[in-house]
Order: C-alpha cells, then structure tokens, then sequence
C-alpha cells in the first residue's frame, strides 16, 4: 500500500485547467510519480510514460522474456470550458472530473500499489490530445507492446470491450457555374447533392461492414452543407460533411475509398466528386473489439462487479486493441438520467467510484502480474 492520496491529487487535478495546455497536468503527473520513487519520461508527442517492475523483452536465450506486462492508459485534455471544482457530499464537479482526470487518479493508485516484486511489469502511458487529434496514442501504439491494456473512461466500472470508431469528412461536389438566367448552360452542384444525400443513406445497406454483435449497425450522418458564392449563379461546387461512425473491421482508410466509389455512381454526366477526411494527416480512432471472454475482461469484471458491454463514445483504445487484449473501464458517466455529463457543464464523479476503480485496477493487476 502507498501513501498516495487518491482524492488530494484528484482535486488539484480537476482544478487543472488543461483544456487551455496540457502543461500544468503533466507537471502534476510527473512531480506525483516522483514524490513515489518513480520516474516518467515525457517523450516528443507529449506522452507521459512511466514504468515499475521487470522489463521484459527478450531473455539470454532470445526468446520473449515470460514476465506479463500490463499497460494502464488515459489523458490529461480536456475539452473547454474549464468548469470549477466544487465537492457536494459524494461527488466532486468540475471539468475533467469525469473525463478523464478521474480515471487517471484511479490508475495512478493503482499503478503504485501494484505487486511486481516476484515479475511483472506495469506501465503508466498518459497521452495529451485524446480530445483532439490523438497523435499521442498513435505514437504509443508503435512503441508499446504488452499482454493487455486497460484504457481509463468513465464506464461507471463496468467493463467496455468494444467501441466504435469515428471519423470526418467531406464530400465535394463539382459541377460548373452559369448566370441563374441560364441554369443549363452550367452544372448545379447543389442540384446534385439531393442525389448523393440519397446514396450517403444507402451505403450501409449496399458497402457497409454490417451489424457487430457488439457495437450493432454502423452511423453515416450529414451533419453539415455548404455551397455557392451569389444568389443570381449556378453553384459550381458543393460540399456535404459527415460523421461516420465504424464498427470492425472497417477501417477509416477503406471506408474512404468505398464511399467515394459508391456515391460516384450516383453523379450527373459532366460532374465530379471526391470524399476528403477532415485532418487526414492526424490519427482518427478505428472501431475495436476484444473477446467477452479474455483473460483481462473476467478479472476487472470480478474485481469491479461491473458489467461487460460496449463503450458510447470513441477512444485511444482503438490504437493498442491490435497489439492486445484491451478494455476501456473507470469512474464516472457519460451519462446519466439527468442527461449529459461528461464535456457538460455539471461534469461529475461520484468519490465512492474514484476508490472502487483504483481498488479493481489494482486487484486485476495482483492476479495477472
């Protein structure tokens, strides 16, 4: 047993506000580790890595060493606006209280009570951005390799082995512009987009993955339309964005390129189109799903009495699920009957969880280590 203080450095953490830099909860973090003897490194993404126990690799004779090695994941961002922290009774408000500066303080307890003193190794990787572009945990995952990981949301301690990716995009139009006067002497790319909003509803049914037996149907959803420069002129160009919403095993990548292929059919002779990611140089997370039935997901069950079942938003678990078994889990709500609460103004986590979550990390640990 430590002598970290679960619920100081939860505090000093919520009052953080690192949706401006993430510099000061990365200062915390780091300044913590090394209160307890351990030391973190802070790599050029950003990550804040620290480790305990053996450290694997190969042995003398170049085989994979035998010792487990188990990953504990989360982030320090958060969305704006900072909210204050206040306690009421048993929960504490504030932004990031839930998500996911409450599972980092669970994850950090457990971290430093975890027994490596007969094998094993833990490590601690924190990333900066999971709010934004994610490019720390695609670093990450080239650099990690463990037996399983567990990734810290608010899951209200149930057990989350799957969830479903996310990206956006754009789909572009282009036809040719013409005085209003003479709509046929040009091509409408407004006029066109009543087609290809037709086929964005189709895709599913006609390219799609199908249903998971996890995560159910995969989302298309036009979320935005913009086109034309004046009102007297045929729109040479339309621009339609998306939300899409994946589920295994389709990637981001091939998505792309299918979609595009499917709604080129639907054209005017005459007219292009293409499909465009949103940041296509940064990470988008992929849909993942780990079986109900590993090894990791029966231990944090036991050890919560959380139930197992998907995750309602998308997370840096995507990036680790192909190295290993992995499970996203911690304090806290998304939502609750209230409605949002999580990236809402009356952002929470009861305490009660903060304690129950480290307790289970830990146990889980204990028994795979």
């Amino acid at each position: 047993m430590t002598d970290f203080d679960l619920e100081a450095f939860h505090r000093a953490a919520v009052e953080t506000p690192s949706h401006e830099s993430v510099d000061g909860m990365r200062e915390l973090l780091v300044e913590t580790l090394a209160d307890h003897g351990v030391a973190a490194d802070v790599d050029e993404h950003g990550n804040t890595v620290a480790s305990r126990g053996a450290e694997g690799g190969a042995d003398e004779s170049g085989e994979d060493a035998d010792d487990p090695h188990y990953v504990l994941n989360t982030h320090v961002d958060t969305v704006p606006p900072h909210v204050e922290y206040r306690r009421e009774g048993d929960r504490v408000y504030g932004r990031g209280s839930c998500d996911a500066k409450g599972p980092l303080a669970a994850m950090i307890d457990a971290f430093l009570r975890a027994d490596v003193a007969d094998g094993g190794r833990v490590t601690l990787a924190v990333t900066p951005n999971e709010e934004t572009v994610q490019t720390g945990a695609a670093a990450l995952a080239e650099d990690l390799s463990a037996d399983g990981y567990i990734v810290g949301e608010p899951t209200g301690l149930d057990v989350c082995t799957a969830a479903s990716g996310q990206c956006e995009g754009t789909v572009v139009i282009e036809g040719e512009s013409a005085h209003a006067a003479d709509p046929a002497s040009g091509q409408n790319a407004i006029r066109a987009a009543a087609p290809v909003l037709q086929a964005l509803e189709t895709y599913d049914e006609k390219r799609g993955p199908g249903e998971h037996e996890q995560l159910g149907r995969p989302t298309l959803t036009a979320t935005m339309i913009e086109g034309g420069e004046a009102t007297n002129q045929v729109p040479a160009e339309c621009r339609l964005t998306f939300d899409r919403r994946s589920v295994p095993p389709e990637t981001v990548d091939e998505f792309r390129a299918d979609l595009e292929e499917h709604l080129y059919q639907w054209m005017p002779a005459g007219m292009d189109l293409s499909v465009e990611l949103i940041r296509p140089d940064t990470p988008f997370p992929e849909a993942f799903a780990t079986d109900e039935d590993d090894t990791l997901v029966r231990a944090l069950q036991d050890a919560s009495g959380g139930e197992v079942r998907p995750f309602g938003a998308a997370t840096e678990a995507s990036y680790f699920a192909a190295d290993a078994p992995t499970v996203v889990f911690g304090p806290g709500v998304l939502t609750d009957d209230e409605g949002a609460v999580a990236h809402s103004e009356r952002e929470y986590v009861p305490v009660e969880q903060l304690h129950a979550a480290a307790d289970a990390v830990a146990a889980t640990l204990d028994e795979l280590l």
